[in-house]
């Protein structure tokens, strides 16, 4: 378990200009990371990722394969009982036999028929479903999941709340919550840590089975003209 970073370790207040009996804040940004929280135990088992159905890869493959195989039935039938074979298997054929092994169209088929068979196989090896965190299993029996974009949205409005906010924008990630926010008034540094404790209970409540980790950014607006 990592305890959180010092936020003097990690950002530097930087002196204030006094202008006419008021403060004028010279610093432009703050930001710190965190490591993710450490994961309580519960019982009910593992929280895994939610596999894919990959129903439209699936079902593309049967069509293929399903045509393809229906009409070389139908063509070695058609021999079988004295017709000739269709045309495009003779052309096959005849192709496939005057040209060598290292030929660049037999080469380039080669090629393009393996990584359709590697992308099949990631497909079939590989969950998928990335935009859905598993939330952890507090009862035996029931998974959960909860969907990446309506997490940064709790998270943003949790974020909005902190006084000295103006607008924040919320990434998140598999095993990272990025905020980047911009403060109008108060330290950043005084803003900063207010998010840090917000976000960081929020990320708890969610009840990811990882929680993910924090990186906080705070700056002031950008001038205009």
């Amino acid at each position: 378990m990592t305890e959180p970073q010092d936020p003097e370790s990690s950002t530097r207040r930087l002196p204030t200009v006094e202008h006419g009996g008021a403060l004028a804040l010279d610093q432009s940004a703050s930001a710190a990371s965190y490591d993710p929280a450490p994961v309580k135990e519960h019982g009910g088992g593992g929280a895994g990722r939610f596999w894919s159905a990959r129903r439209i890869p699936a079902g593309l493959l049967a069509l293929v394969l399903l045509g393809g195989l229906g009409l070389l039935l139908y063509d070695v039938a058609a021999v079988r009982a004295d017709h000739p074979a269709m045309r495009w298997r003779r052309w096959l054929a005849d192709e496939l036999a005057r040209r060598p092994l290292d030929n660049v169209w037999v080469l380039a088929g080669a090629a393009a028929a393996a990584a359709i068979g590697l992308w099949l196989v990631v497909l079939a090896a590989t969950p998928g479903l990335r935009d859905v965190l598993p939330m952890r299993r507090d009862r035996p029996g029931v998974r959960a999941g909860l969907d990446r974009t309506a997490a940064a949205l709790a998270l943003r409005d949790r974020s909005v709340e902190v006084a000295g906010v103006q607008s924040v924008r919320v990434r998140m990630g598999r095993g990272k919550v990025t905020v980047r926010a911009v403060s109008h008034f108060r330290e950043l540094d005084d803003v900063r840590a207010d998010l840090d404790t917000v976000l960081g209970t929020g990320i708890e409540e969610l009840g990811l089975a990882k929680p993910p980790g924090l990186s906080v950014h705070v700056r002031r607006p950008t001038r205009k003209g």
